[in-house]
């Protein structure tokens, strides 16, 4: 298993935004452009202009980490076809069939960017982080995450799930722990303009955030650490959502 120090290339396509870092927890080198079906055309010569600068190679890395999601589906496939394709190409000595890949999920990657985000700000860490990405078709994509302060907790209080803008207002308080406060809550994601309307009952602080792969490199050691890698073989995208598209029967009858 890598150790907390390894060496790791991070892989974030889930959004409209394509976020590359690599790095050893602490991000060394980065890259933002254009994400979901444009991240296809960018993301390799990205990834070996990152690995360029900070002078590594592929058999350099002890692990690939990407977003697995929920999120957008073309940008999904690309980053788990990737993280495999590569892991697949490393074969060393101490890797005899390939890097380990380490799939996270992508609303924890966007808590973590939140509650950085917010570190950096100079404010507290609050209770509860609601992850919230517009997953398009009306609906969000949610999870919940304990954060304290040794940091964020990565397993949900509450795992990924679609929810109706509309119905957060009401759903939210029936799953928030026992004691925990609006005022204990952050609400991070990129839904408030999109959903403005339907959010407006929606009570707690907001911030505008995005998963991030700099979040997903903080986060790997720990998940390192816990075992969460597996082989290449074995990583799979999240899609949460089975369904792309609504018929035109369901597009008529929102109209």
């Amino acid at each position: 298993m890598p150790a907390p120090t390894a060496r790791l290339l991070a892989i974030e396509t889930s959004t409209d935004v394509l976020s590359l870092a690599v790095g050893d927890a602490a991000c060394r080198a980065a890259f933002l452009g254009p994400g979901s079906a444009q991240a296809s055309a960018t993301l390799l010569p990205a990834v070996q202009s990152l690995l360029g600068q900070v002078a590594w190679s592929l058999a350099d890395l002890d692990a690939i980490v990407f977003a697995r999601g929920p999120g957008a589906f073309t940008g999904l496939r690309t980053a788990c076809a990737v993280a495999q394709g590569l892991a697949y190409g490393v074969r060393t000595a101490a890797h005899p069939d390939g890097l380990p890949v380490l799939p996270v999920d992508t609303l924890l990657a966007l808590a973590e960017a939140a509650r950085e985000q917010l570190a950096q700000a100079g404010g507290t860490c609050p209770a509860v982080i609601v992850a919230l990405l517009d997953a398009r078709m009306d609906e969000v994509y949610v999870a919940l995450y304990r954060c304290g302060p040794q940091g964020l907790d990565p397993t949900p209080l509450q795992a990924p799930r679609l929810c109706a803008p509309a119905d957060l207002a009401g759903w939210l308080p029936q799953v928030l722990p026992a004691g925990v406060a609006a005022s204990d809550v952050l609400l991070a994601g990129n839904v408030f303009e999109v959903y403005a309307t339907a959010l407006q009952g929606l009570s707690g602080e907001r911030l505008h955030a995005l998963p991030t792969a700099e979040a997903l490199l903080r986060l790997a050691p720990g998940l390192l650490t816990a075992g969460a890698a597996v082989p290449a073989r074995e990583a799979m995208p999240l899609y949460v959502r089975d369904k792309v598209a609504r018929t035109t029967a369901e597009r008529e009858g929102a109209a």
